[in-house]
């Protein structure tokens, strides 16, 4: 072992369970989602999603999942008896810990999700609600199916059923939008008492049809960062804490699965596309594995290891970059403990690149923890590209 290498231990470790189906693919999504056409295979994939599972679980043996994520698509496509049995199989496979946060995405349109109180009865205790907007207009130009009271509806369905643990997802800087608009979306997303809000500035990603026909009317850089500005300042006065990028939340409400990610924790990942990241103590290796994107080809695959889209080590060199990548999204930053249990790295690895980003005003080091400053929050690209 090289001295600057220290002893990995494995790290928290969480569950990501990717269903790929949506009515409709939005323009501006880049995630390995596949809009229906006619009825999807949900018995089948949930099926498949046993058996990946099965193949994949000597890779975490022993290990206890702390929290558990549908991820999409649209995941709430599949009925609270899918998402039942599924979560029955992975317990009788996997030790979930006692009150683990088990997070289901879904999106307003009344077709697109059932009954809430029967998600909670399968063990569901925190939604994700894909809202991006309260702005008719603005929604009907990002493609969405729903409408602004169908977001809040759906909302109040699931405060309703006994699900109190809610993240509203929005996006800003969006076509024809102005900063009035950005600030009544916000406005009328805390109304309805979430305990976290995420924020996104819209992107144009390549490969979407934004990207190859980018809509009119785009804010400009300017106006999306007085959007970013006073959005935050109407979320810090309605209790939310910004802890993250572009994520809000109410007192220890903070998302524990994505928090996780941030920490460079570990994560199994199953299902078409899904990506996962596990520490393997016992070969001290860290190993990123993703499955085959496209549904036929996972339904046809999954358990056995044609299913596996690709494995990949995080090789020393790459691990303060990869770690970077996570940990610096987040305000309160790192300790220098903490990277060094994480990466199996020595703090003294990232000497040269700390003093820079410090002296540089991005980061502020001290006391063995690393913080990044307001001007480092705004260079986030440029302070992990030295770490590269």
């Amino acid at each position: 072992m090289n001295a600057q290498e220290l002893t990995l231990t494995p790290p928290p470790l969480s569950l990501y369970v990717h269903l790929p189906w949506c009515v409709r693919k939005c323009p501006y999504c880049d995630f390995n989602s596949h809009g229906l056409r006619g009825d999807a295979p949900y018995d089948d994939y949930i099926d498949a999603l046993i058996r990946d599972l099965e193949h994949d679980l000597p890779l975490v043996w022993g290990r206890v999942v702390h929290s558990v994520f549908f991820g999409g698509g649209t995941p709430s496509l599949f009925s609270p008896e899918r998402i039942d049995r599924f979560l029955q199989q992975a317990s009788a496979r996997l030790t979930i810990a006692p009150g683990a946060e088990i997070t289901l995405e879904t999106n307003p349109g009344t077709v697109e999700h059932g009954p809430f109180a029967g998600y909670r009865a399968a063990g569901i205790n925190r939604l994700s609600f894909g809202v991006q907007s309260f702005d008719d207009g603005c929604l009907q130009r990002l493609g969405r199916i729903h409408s602004s009271g169908d977001a809040e509806r759906a909302v109040k369905a699931a405060q309703d059923a006994g699900l109190d643990n809610l993240n509203l997802d929005l996006m800003y800087a969006l076509p024809q939008q102005t900063l009035a608009m950005a600030e009544h979306d916000v406005e009328r997303a805390i109304a309805l008492s979430p305990a976290h809000l995420s924020h996104y500035q819209l992107t144009l990603e390549p490969n979407t049809l934004f990207a190859a026909k980018p809509p009119q009317c785009i804010p400009d850089d300017d106006l999306a960062w007085d959007m970013q500005e006073r959005c935050q300042a109407l979320m810090a006065d309605g209790g939310f804490a910004q802890y993250e990028v572009s994520a809000y939340a109410r007192p220890d409400r903070q998302c524990a699965h994505n928090l996780n990610y941030w920490t460079f924790g570990d994560y199994l990942g199953i299902g078409a596309g899904a990506h996962g990241k596990l520490t393997l103590g016992a070969e001290q290796r860290i190993l990123r594995r993703w499955k085959l994107k496209h549904p036929d080809a996972y339904l046809r695959d999954a358990g056995d290891a044609a299913a596996i889209g690709g494995d990949e080590d995080i090789v020393s060199a790459r691990r303060p970059f990869d770690f970077m990548l996570n940990a610096l999204r987040l305000n309160a930053g790192f300790s220098l403990k903490l990277y060094e249990q994480r990466t199996g790295l020595e703090a003294a690895t990232i000497g040269r690149e700390l003093a820079i980003a410090a002296e540089r005003g991005w980061l502020d080091v001290r006391d063995a923890h690393v913080i990044p400053t307001e001007l480092g929050r705004r260079f986030t690209n440029d302070v992990i590209a030295l770490f590269l």
